[in-house]
């Protein structure tokens, strides 16, 4: 049956068109904004309301093993946030790293539909398929890991730079992933060898290979753009957390040498001082790069006060969380590919580091010239809860309520930043829907997302206009996926499955017989078995390639 609907008398906000608050009609039809409906299709009154396409998160950690094991070192967490069964809605679990089922739920509660789960090895490919399946009412996809993968070292050693690249392209569709992840690049797979993986030259050797991070990292960012991926390479630096790491960030910035590419949760990467000292603000060069050189984009990366999960490939970083917070703690290893480490993590606004971290999201949000390239993210749950989003927004639209937030947290970090130096930028709506929708959809290549224009899906958000935009962004009036209204008055009207997000870059089937070998001699599962198969990928759709 033919689904319709025109929704009228709302204020629009599709940045993407350049509209920027006008009273227009939206109409929707089989799942996609169309010009027109017939008279008899039915009208949503959307008075006093405004509405944005679905919201896309650019970089969250949602599913695939190390979240599942997130999820089992807190069962305390678990216990105390349930998630009802209701008539359209399967029962979960919340806290930080909340279930597959109730993760759909509450980012559709707060107006998103989109989510791009940020860093998978390929072995858990299968894994993270079958949970993304299980995440209702949103579609997504993910990142996979490639930036300490001994194979693709070998490879990059030899200077077989052409199999290097047909070697990239085989594994994005061998896991059924977006684009290329860089964690740690060199770094991790060094320290699982028990080696100090603190590199502060991107020229400086990862012992035992005769590679360095920036040949790493050039090579993956290049193979990205050169197989016309989406998405460009999505950059976790060296270095990260760590007292001074911004010339680590700045010269991984300047090493991709005017090819697009990602900086992720760059927050984490802004750090000034000492090398290993103490912490200070480094936001402002950050910023200053970022803003003058249109092949980089961000994410932020905000930290919020209160719980959240330290989750990352990252498996050293796992291993100083664990020795700061004295917390339990996970780390993992993945055989030729990658690591992971996992540490419950609280951030409190009279510690100092804390505070700091908080203080320098803000100062990049609010010195990005361009949100287009800024976007917002809290790298679920590393830095904070999806959930906090709402909260976000009101610190980036709300100056005074920021100027109060700001005198109640640790005032020594607060002095290491230029927060209080004249920014009383306040985000705008059309800023908001920049870089909560359009700036993530345009980054990652999905076109047909973050408007509503003819031909984008139909993913909207309708919410109630308030004074309070926490409490406006918290709970939207509607929220439609793929043309139906799933919710209602703060209520589930019915339920939807979401699509699986990926790629299927071209590639040379002769790569196999370089491949092969490796994997006979050294990987714990046959290579014919390790391609993730069309069974796993349910509902999904191919997001073409562009060759440059």
């Amino acid at each position: 049956m033919t689904e319709m609907l025109r929704i009228v008398n709302g204020r629009v906000y599709d940045p993407i068109h350049d509209i920027d608050g006008e009273v227009r009609d939206i109409c929707l039809k089989d799942g996609k904004v169309v010009a027109d409906v017939p008279p008899e299709a039915r009208r949503l009154d959307a008075s006093g309301m405004v509405i944005m396409p679905g919201g896309v998160d650019i970089h969250c950690h949602i599913a695939g093993p190390k979240v599942n094991l997130a999820r089992k070192l807190q069962p305390e967490e678990r216990r105390q946030d349930v998630h009802p069964r209701t008539l359209f809605t399967r029962s979960g679990t919340g806290g930080s790293v909340p279930s597959t089922f109730t993760t759909g739920y509450r980012y559709a509660m707060l107006g998103y539909t989109t989510a791009m789960e940020a860093a998978v090895p390929p072995l858990g490919a299968r894994h993270t398929l079958e949970e993304l399946h299980d995440t209702p009412v949103i579609d997504k996809g993910f990142f996979v890991l490639m930036a300490n993968n001994l194979l693709l070292y070998q490879l990059l050693k030899a200077g077989r730079h052409e199999e290097f690249q047909q070697a990239v392209a085989w594994w994005m569709n061998a896991a059924r992933a977006y684009t290329p992840k860089l964690v740690n690049p060199g770094g991790a797979e060094f320290w699982k060898g028990g080696r100090n993986a603190i590199l502060t030259d991107l020229d400086a050797e990862i012992g035992g290979f005769e590679l360095t991070p920036r040949q790493v990292i050039q090579a993956l960012v290049k193979a990205a753009n050169d197989l016309g991926l989406p998405h460009p390479a999505h950059i976790h630096c060296n270095n990260l957390g760590i007292a001074g790491n911004v010339e680590t960030t700045l010269e991984t910035m300047r090493s991709v040498q005017g090819q697009r590419a990602h900086i992720t949760h760059i927050q984490f990467h802004s750090y000034g001082g000492k090398f290993g000292g103490k912490h200070i603000s480094a936001a402002p060069a950050i910023a200053e790069y970022v803003n003058s050189h249109p092949e980089i984009s961000a994410d932020v990366g905000q930290v919020m006060f209160g719980k959240a999960t330290g989750m990352t490939a990252d498996a050293q970083l796992g291993w100083m969380l664990y020795q700061v917070n004295g917390n339990k703690w996970v780390n993992a290893d993945v055989e030729h590919e990658s690591g992971c480490g996992i540490v419950p993590f609280v951030y409190e606004d009279k510690k100092y580091i804390h505070a700091l971290q908080w203080a320098i999201g803000l100062e990049l949000f609010l010195l990005a010239k361009d949100p287009w390239r800024m976007v917002l993210s809290t790298d679920h749950p590393n830095g904070g809860s999806f959930l906090s989003y709402p909260r976000l927004i009101r610190l980036l639209m709300d100056r005074e309520f920021r100027m109060e937030q700001i005198r109640s947290v640790n005032q020594k970090a607060i002095k290491k930043t230029v927060l209080l130096d004249n920014l009383e930028r306040e985000y705008t709506l059309r800023e908001i829907a920049i870089v909560t929708r359009a700036g993530p959809a345009r980054l990652l290549g999905l076109h047909q997302k973050g408007h509503l224009g003819v031909g984008a899906d139909a993913d909207v958000t309708i919410y109630m206009e308030q004074e309070d935009k926490e409490a406006m962004f918290s709970a939207p009036r509607y929220v439609i996926k793929d043309g139906q209204i799933i919710i209602e008055d703060g209520e589930f009207r019915t339920d939807h499955e979401g699509r699986i997000l990926h790629v299927a870059p071209a590639y040379d089937p002769g790569i196999e017989s370089v491949l092969r070998p490796f994997f006979e001699d050294y990987y714990s599962i046959q290579f014919d078995n390790y391609a993730v198969g069309e069974e796993y990928l349910h509902q999904h759709e191919v997001v073409p390639t562009h060759k440059p």
